[in-house]
C-alpha cells in the first residue's frame, strides 16, 4: 500500500554503467513507493537489459562492516541478499545524494551507479515511472562483459570481418533493438514493464 507521505512523490535517479566510454547511462523517475524490486525493473528496462539473470543493489553502510545487499536471495553465492520486493527504496534512498551500486548478470557482472539526483512532487498527467535522458546502446546479453562488448563493436565495425555476419544473426535474442545495433539511445522509447507482473513471470512455480 502506498504511503500518504510518498504518494505523491517520484525519486530520479542517474544510473550509469562503469567501465565503458563513451559512457552509458539513463536518468529515470519513478514513484517513491517503489520497492527495490520494482526499481531493477525500471532500471533494467531503461537500461536495455533483458532481465535474463540476478540481480542486487549494493550500499556501502557506515555502521556496517559488509555491504547491504538487496536483490534476490540466492544460496548458491556467499553473500546474503535481502529480498528486494519486500523493501521499499524509501527505506535506503533516505536523501539526495545517496548511492548504491547496481550489479546485473553475477557471470558478464555488470556495475552501474545508482544516484538519487532528487525528490520531486509527481506532476499532474504524467505517468511514472518515466525515463527522460540518457546516452548510450545497452551491451548485449552474454557478451562476455566489458572486453567482450568491445570485441563484439569492433566485429560490427568491420563488415568484412570473417564474424561479422555471425555476430550480426547473433544479436537477435540478446538485444532488445536487433538492427541496427548499437543505434542511437532514445529516453522516448523506453518501455517500462509492470514490476508486478514481471515478478510473478519470474517466480511463478517457486
Amino acid at each position: 500500500m502506498m504511503s500518504p507521505k510518498t504518494s505523491h512523490l517520484i525519486y530520479q535517479f542517474k544510473i550509469t554503467l562503469r567501465e565503458i566510454e563513451p559512457p552509458i547511462w539513463r536518468r529515470i523517475q519513478v514513484p517513491a513507493s517503489y520497492s527495490f524490486w520494482d526499481l531493477h525493473v525500471a532500471v533494467a528496462d531503461s537500461m536495455g537489459w533483458l532481465d535474463y539473470h540476478l540481480h542486487m543493489f549494493s550500499f556501502h553502510k557506515r555502521n556496517r562492516k559488509k555491504t547491504l545487499d538487496i536483490g534476490i536471495p540466492d544460496g548458491e553465492y556467499d553473500i546474503e541478499i535481502l529480498p528486494g520486493w519486500e523493501i521499499g527504496i524509501v527505506e535506503h534512498f533516505t536523501e539526495p545524494g545517496v548511492a548504491a551500486v547496481y550489479v546485473y548478470d553475477f557471470g558478464d557482472y555488470w556495475v552501474h551507479d545508482v544516484l538519487l539526483e532528487g525528490i520531486f512532487l509527481k506532476e499532474q498527467g504524467v505517468k511514472y515511472p518515466q525515463c527522460i535522458a540518457g546516452e548510450g546502446a545497452c551491451p548485449p546479453e552474454d557478451c562476455g562483459g566489458t572486453s567482450g562488448h568491445y570485441r563484439i563493436l569492433e566485429i560490427l565495425g568491420a563488415p568484412d570481418h570473417e564474424e561479422h555476419q555471425e555476430t550480426v544473426d547473433w544479436l537477435k535474442g540478446h538485444v532488445k533493438n536487433y538492427y541496427p545495433y548499437p543505434g542511437d539511445f532514445d529516453p522516448k522509447k523506453v518501455h517500462f514493464s509492470n514490476p508486478k507482473k514481471r515478478w510473478k513471470t519470474a517466480f511463478a512455480g517457486r
